[in-house]
């Protein structure tokens, strides 16, 4: 059965920092690039950062970069988003996302929320 599982999100002050993890189960998560995606309330859902299959190249979206940084651990089947220096509008639902040519992946999310 696969499972995208996502988690680490919660509360936490402006400036601070979280470590999100997504665990991969049921297929071979080194074979597929991974995303993460986010989406705040009446928004539409934007792309956060990607680390390609052997993460040899990253991307992030330029809100993120220098404050995001995107990793994984293909023994564990396991990709890591640490967010440092958060801010309000950073708050969303972050999702994570595997991808192939032809297939596609989902997790359902996990919350986070950077308020005082």
């Amino acid at each position: 059965q696969v499972q995208v599982v996502e988690s680490g999100g919660g509360l936490v002050q402006p400036g601070g920092s979280l470590r999100l993890s997504c665990a991969a189960s049921g297929f071979t998560a080194s074979n597929y690039a991974m995303s993460w995606y986010r989406q705040a309330p009446g928004k539409e859902r934007e792309l956060v950062a990607r680390i390609s299959a052997f993460a040899d190249t990253t991307r992030y979206a330029d809100s993120m970069k220098g404050r995001f940084t995107i990793s994984r651990d293909n023994a564990k089947n396991t990709v890591y988003l640490q967010m440092d220096s958060l801010k309000p509008e950073d708050t969303a639902v972050y999702y994570c996302n595997a991808r192939q040519v032809l297939k596609e992946y989902w997790g359902q999310g996990t919350q986070v929320t950077v308020s005082s």
